[in-house]
């Protein structure tokens, strides 16, 4: 069964918005959990714009599911992993300019800083994960640096999704989702994980989690977006009902 991984950062963006105490993100964990969630993802940004410090720390203390701590790979932020010990750390570029992830880390043009980075959390005893692109090169750089799960970029894939009106069976839509099917394939070869997130929603979610031996899909501007009509429960129950529909009608 595929995982569902809810990201619970702009729950902590509407709060910084006034920077008060509300809403908590760790009680919207625990909602997201309810709601049938598997694990929470937060992003701990250098700039702080969102997730703060104590949010990551009360997760852990507070919540009953694994979290993964989206992270650069810098000094502070692994010192922070080591501290804290979510259950996984995932690696992600990040620039201070930028609204969102713009794309996946370039793991094959600093090999030996990753390394470094990633044996210092796997001696934590915290799994590690790196955010790349659906490219051949990068899985198998992943490989290399020691990486245990890849989770590929679907922002390309739900870009085309969009722009070609929301078919799926458009040509730039079916090949996204070839490059990530060979993504997905060589990572499994490798002996890593394959997840899978970044601009997943209700209306393009199904075709992803279909995909041959993808683990789990982290989504969350989607749940929240939808959860400011429903509420979080509700929200992440109809993502984990799509993605449970798809799965047991795999495509060919």
């Amino acid at each position: 069964m595929v995982e569902l991984g809810v990201n619970i950062d702009h729950v902590a963006t509407v709060r910084q918005a006034r920077r008060t105490y509300e809403p908590d993100p760790v009680w919207a964990a625990v909602e997201a959990h309810l709601g049938g969630a598997d694990g929470i993802t937060v992003h701990l940004r250098e700039d702080r714009r969102h997730i703060q410090d104590q949010d990551v720390r009360r997760l852990v203390e507070l919540t009953h599911i694994k979290l993964n701590l989206e992270m650069a790979a810098t000094d502070e932020m692994v010192d922070i992993a080591c501290t804290i010990k979510p259950q996984m750390a995932m690696l992600v570029p990040e620039g201070r300019h930028e609204i969102t992830t713009e794309g996946g880390l370039d793991v094959v043009s600093q090999e030996e800083r990753l390394r470094d980075v990633i044996t210092k959390l796997s001696e934590a005893g915290i799994m590690s994960s790196v955010f790349i692109d659906a490219e051949l090169a990068q899985v198998e750089a992943a490989a290399r640096v020691g990486a245990k799960v890849c989770e590929i970029h679907t922002g390309p894939y739900a870009a085309a999704f969009f722009d070609g009106g929301r078919d799926a069976q458009s040509p730039a839509v079916l090949e996204a989702l070839r490059k990530i099917a060979e993504a997905g394939e060589a990572i499994r070869g490798l002996g890593m994980r394959f997840n899978a997130g970044h601009a997943l929603n209700y209306v393009n979610v199904q075709p992803i989690a279909s995909l041959a031996g993808i683990r789990e899909l982290h989504i969350g501007h989607a749940i929240v977006s939808r959860a400011i009509f429903v509420g979080i429960r509700d929200a992440v129950r109809e993502m984990k009902r799509l993605i449970r529909e798809r799965v047991c009608q795999p495509s060919a």
